[in-house]
């Protein structure tokens, strides 16, 4: 078995990705739609298993562990600090999922000279980041949501959880 040197920040991207595509992908698919290479994913995966984040056959996330560590361990593993004001794809809480629930003057984006916001910068948590999410519109929610996490206050991150919940099919009636 292999060591674990700990998360790294794509780790996260890579669980969420799983979590969009639901049952239907393979290490490639993980691959060519988020801009990492195969050996990548392939450490990815082992690593999210060394964690217990995902089943000993790197098929399913478990989803309840993700979202413990997302709420109490994600914002000190990897904090995000908003920096310069540059134009980006909006994010946290200036992302449309949470547009409608949190009202800012603050805007935060991904660096990108495609966006159409303009804000402080949240740095991806991997450098294909931006172009994996123009691909996939569930992903891009998903990484506002953690984005907000990591840089929110109580009523953004509490917010971003509840949505994060929907996603992951954990909010019974």
């Amino acid at each position: 078995m292999k060591a674990h040197n700990g998360m790294r920040p794509q780790d996260i991207v890579v669980l969420l990705k799983i979590i969009s595509l639901e049952d239907t992908w393979m290490n490639k698919d993980l691959s060519a739609s988020l801009f990492i290479s195969p050996s990548e994913i392939s450490e990815s995966l082992n690593r999210s298993m060394i964690a217990r984040l995902i089943s000993p056959d790197k098929r399913k996330v478990f989803k309840t562990a993700l979202l413990k560590f997302i709420e109490n361990g994600l914002s000190f593993v990897f904090p995000a600090e908003p920096g310069a004001i540059m134009r980006g794809i909006p994010t946290a809480h200036s992302a449309p999922i949470l547009k409608g629930y949190i009202l800012s003057e603050e805007t935060y984006v991904w660096p990108s000279p495609n966006g159409a916001a303009k804000g402080q910068v949240i740095i991806p948590l991997y450098p294909n980041q931006v172009q994996a999410v123009m691909q996939d519109e569930k992903l891009y929610n998903m990484l506002a949501l953690i984005d907000s996490i990591r840089v929110g206050k109580v009523r953004e991150v509490e917010k971003a959880l509840d949505l994060l919940k929907q996603y992951f099919g954990m909010v019974y009636a």
